[in-house]
């Protein structure tokens, strides 16, 4: 069986990963211990690709490096690649979460609430092979917090095929349609050819 490592310490992040590729000809894990990577690129491609190089470069072995965050429309340049930095790099997801509903406490119509999800996956095979493959998942942002499963933004953000309901509301509707699903979903028939062939 083919092996991934996960450009992550995150055990939560590697299993979901791995539930999402569970018929997939290949194991994705959490790395050892986590390594210190400067988040400085200008998009999900960069960060991805300087996580999977760092990681790969430390270890050796073939890396999976996930990039990911939420673009709120009404807050152009906010949130996105910063949105695990969005109101300090320590702040808990709660705090975040509160922070952005003050933010956007103005905005009170589903239609200057739009919002989405985007995740880049990079799969670094090795220095001269690596592919990326990107999921989307739109909607808006409720007005306060609802559920309680998921993580980070999930209680506030209502996916259009979902409405009213969040995101934090339906574990078993993201396990299957979240940002990070459809980017392994469009990555998945490629690596399976592209694994057979090692």
């Amino acid at each position: 069986m083919f092996k991934f490592m996960l450009a992550s310490s995150n055990a939560h992040k590697a299993q979901e990963l791995q539930q999402i590729f569970s018929d997939a000809p290949f194991t994705i894990s959490a790395a050892p211990e986590k390594l210190a990577v400067v988040e400085d690129g200008k998009s999900y491609y960069e960060n991805a690709f300087k996580k999977a190089q760092t990681y790969f470069a430390h270890y050796k072995t073939p890396v999976v490096a996930d990039d990911s965050g939420l673009e709120v429309d009404a807050l152009p340049g906010e949130l996105g690649i910063h949105s695990a930095r969005f109101g300090g790099a320590e702040a808990s997801d709660q705090a975040k979460v509160e922070l952005l509903l003050q933010r956007m406490a103005h905005f009170t119509n589903p239609s200057q609430r739009l919002a989405h999800y985007t995740c880049v996956l990079c799969f670094y095979f090795a220095p001269e092979e690596v592919y990326f493959f990107t999921g989307e998942l739109r909607g808006h942002l409720a007005l306060q917090a609802q559920g309680t499963s998921g993580f980070g933004y999930d209680p506030i953000f209502i996916p259009a095929e979902l409405d009213p309901d969040t995101l934090a509301m339906h574990e078993a509707w993201k396990q299957q349609n979240s940002h990070r699903t459809r980017a392994a979903q469009s990555a998945l028939a490629f690596l399976r050819e592209r694994i057979a062939k090692s």
